[in-house]
């Protein structure tokens, strides 16, 4: 058994077989096909977070909820809670991702809060980060 082998993910050597699609949806097509495993795990965190529970009719345990935070006074003891949350939450729905770092920056004056998340996956070599803005 070889120790510290990098993981390949085989749809990743097939570069005409599409894994997923692109967040947000637009442009001339409905859906914009992405090709590599490290683009269609962004776009499922981004799906994740960006829907609430409930809203899916026949999964209504799935989502993140990061919007119902859109309406309350952004204070330390939410930003706190916030950032409890979403560590929790990528810890038992994307077991296999690394949360390396979480940040949660607020504009108090402008009512913005901005979700910035650096993550890899082990063994893979796939380091990304996410940044989701809250106005």
């Amino acid at each position: 058994m070889a120790f510290g082998a990098k993981r390949v993910f085989p749809r990743d050597l097939q570069p005409r077989v599409a894994i997923g699609f692109n967040l947000p949806i637009n442009g001339d097509a409905v859906f914009t096909s992405n090709y590599q495993t490290k683009d269609s795990i962004r776009n499922n965190l981004i799906n994740y977070f960006l829907t609430n529970p409930g809203e899916r009719p026949l999964n209504p345990e799935f989502g993140g909820g990061l919007r119902e935070f859109i309406f309350t006074q952004i204070q330390n003891d939410n930003i706190e809670y916030l950032k409890d949350d979403i560590q929790q939450k990528i810890e038992e729905e994307f077991g296999r991702i690394n949360l390396l770092s979480l940040d949660i920056l607020q504009q108090t004056d402008h009512n913005l809060i901005t979700v910035q998340i650096k993550y890899n996956i082990p063994n893979t070599g796939i380091n990304d980060e996410l940044e989701l803005n809250f106005s």
